[in-house]
């Protein structure tokens, strides 16, 4: 089977394997369908394994390594992903030891981190306790999300999911346009279509997202630009408005004339966030949208956005609105972790106001939950306040260390 992935526009700038991407979205459904039969059985045996595989794997990786199986890094190098290093870095201020081990050079890698006596093994981000949580094993699936969130009084867009484009054309025909179409699994809104208004936009957009799944979810357009709210332990340790590519109109500059004033800002670098590119068929298409051009000269205070896709290696931006989020939206936030019964779960939802009430806006709603959240987009935002979410998470993992 072959691996390598090659560029895709439908992929942006996160590009994945397609047949890669497809098994594992078949192999998930299996997998989810299992736990839901077996879960009591699984349980059980849940907190022997876990301690089977905190005191083994350790010495198991450093064995491998001896061996050149792969290698062990007790200090953080460049290939320690973004999300990785601010866990990292955190631990190192609370005397907390971490390592980590990767199969292949470059390749994804395997954590593990000791401190009072205690060592845990994890992929991606440390989690609390001996087991899973029954939400963990459905917040990744958007329809069984779906169907859950509607029974408990979650706001999310009217939609369903399609297996034939014969179910995606019955979709259209039964919802409101605009209209969006993405995988059942994945993220980075990676064959994702927006705005499909027409009968034949939503069967080209349903044969992009089915490249990647057997399942493709329609849904309503929601109004206004996702957030991302992280919950950690039951609480919202930051909310971040998670921008595509934009600019805001003043009356005098024209498009273009905003995006090269935007590029300006010290922090578009290309570390964590890039420049504006202004030849993307996206962006024109995105302008089209709203009526615009380049040269298109945006009233004061119009927010002009230039992608649907929240992506910082797209030219999107990062706000931290934490503390203007209003009371309902931050308590709608935290009565999804309860309901997933997580101590760690990233939100991503559209509101266009967050200072207002969810209930007050319509089109507003959840679109995704992550189980393995990347907590390092609260440390580092484009504009605001950061927010130390790694920290937060080590108190609920390590609660002695946040007195060190």
């Amino acid at each position: 089977m072959r691996t390598q992935i090659r560029p895709c526009p439908d992929c942006g700038n996160a590009p994945t394997n397609h047949l890669v991407a497809r098994i594992d979205a078949v192999m998930s459904e299996g997998i989810e369908g299992l736990q839901r039969h077996l879960g009591g059985l699984e349980r059980a045996f849940e907190p022997q394994m876990y301690w089977i595989g905190n005191h083994a794997l350790p010495h198991l990786f450093r064995a491998a390594a001896v061996l050149r199986i792969g290698r062990v890094l007790d200090t953080p190098d460049e290939s320690i992903e973004p999300r990785g290093r601010c866990l990292w870095e955190e631990a190192q201020k609370r005397g907390i030891r971490m390592s980590a081990y990767s199969l292949i050079k470059g390749g994804a890698h395997i954590y593990m981190a000791s401190f009072g006596g205690k060592t845990i093994v994890f992929d991606m981000v440390p989690r609390p306790g001996t087991h899973d949580s029954s939400g963990v094993f459905w917040m990744d699936n958007k329809e069984t999300m779906r169907e859950i969130f509607a029974r408990e009084g979650i706001p999310i867009a009217r939609g369903g999911v399609a297996q034939r484009r014969e179910d995606a054309e019955t979709l259209f025909h039964a919802l409101t346009p605009p209209l969006i179409a993405k995988p059942n699994r994945g993220s980075r809104a990676r064959h994702t279509t927006t705005h499909i208004e027409s009968i034949g936009e939503m069967q080209t957009a349903f044969d992009i997202a089915k490249v990647l799944s057997p399942w493709v979810v329609i849904e309503e357009e929601l109004h206004g630009l996702v957030h991302r709210g992280t919950v950690i332990g039951g609480k919202v340790i930051g909310v971040l408005r998670r921008e595509p590519a934009f600019v805001m109109g003043d009356g005098k500059l024209s498009v273009l004339d905003l995006i090269e004033l935007e590029n300006k800002d010290p922090k578009r670098d290309d570390k964590i966030f890039h420049k504006i590119e202004v030849h993307d068929a996206e962006h024109v298409k995105e302008l089209a949208h709203q009526g615009l051009s380049l040269r298109s000269v945006p009233s004061a205070g119009q927010l002009v956005t230039l992608s649907q896709k929240a992506s910082r290696g797209l030219g999107g931006g990062a706000t931290d609105v934490t503390d203007e989020t209003h009371p309902d939206n931050i308590a709608l936030l935290e009565k999804i972790a309860a309901i997933l019964e997580d101590p760690l779960v990233g939100v991503d939802f559209i509101v266009e106001d967050v200072r207002k009430s969810w209930k007050e806006q319509p089109r507003t709603g959840v679109i995704e939950c992550n189980s393995a959240p990347f907590i390092d987009l609260h440390l580092y935002p484009l504009k605001g306040k950061p927010r130390n979410t790694a920290g937060a998470l080590w108190d609920l993992v390590f609660p002695a260390s946040k007195s060190i």
